[in-house]
């Protein structure tokens, strides 16, 4: 099956998920299951990957021509790296699970979340401070290396303000993606 390409809209969420409306069902239950809202997942996903499923960074070149290896192992919707995605598979998700599906994408940013609140005590509600320890990881958190790089500390207020935006457009229109199926009638559905 292929990947769906990038939503044409990106900055209204109740398009993104008439677009792709399973992707609403993937972040609701992440959201029930980890605690981070539907929102911030995708402000995550938005900044990590611009919502494309196979993306990577850029490969360094030698003599600014030849392709050499890519600064680091991060890959898919959430960007996340290799030993991180190897610690998800086994304590929560699936040995099958797949960076390149939104579903696998959002749990994992999901239970990373749930992660940071544990260790460092931020709360799921600090989508600023949560991506500053999704950026950096919860070691780098600690020892505040986000306070050097501004870059960092304005990708994390763009990503709390594109959640915050998300919040309020989803508010106007999630009832349309609860009950989408035939079986499921308002007030009854989830």
């Amino acid at each position: 099956m292929m990947a769906p390409s990038p939503p044409n809209n990106q900055s209204n969420i109740c398009e993104v998920f008439r677009e792709n409306p399973k992707w609403y069902d993937y972040a609701r239950d992440s959201e029930r299951k980890w605690g981070t809202s539907i929102a911030t997942q995708m402000a995550f996903v938005q900044r990590e990957s611009s919502f494309r499923s196979h993306v990577r960074p850029p490969r360094n070149r030698i003599f600014g021509i030849i392709p050499a290896g890519r600064p680091s192992s991060s890959y898919g919707y959430a960007q996340a790296q290799d030993p991180v995605w190897n610690e998800y598979r086994q304590e929560a998700g699936s040995l099958t699970a797949r960076r390149t599906h939104m579903k696998h994408a959002t749990d994992f940013i999901g239970w990373y979340n749930r992660r940071t609140h544990t260790q460092l005590g931020i709360s799921l509600q600090n989508a600023e401070h949560l991506y500053l320890a999704y950026h950096e990881g919860q070691g780098g958190y600690r020892r505040g290396t986000w306070q050097g790089k501004p870059q960092v500390q304005r990708a994390a207020r763009e990503v709390s303000a594109l959640s915050a935006t998300y919040a309020g457009q989803l508010a106007q229109c999630e009832a349309e993606f609860r009950c989408r199926q035939i079986w499921q009638v308002w007030p009854f559905c989830s």
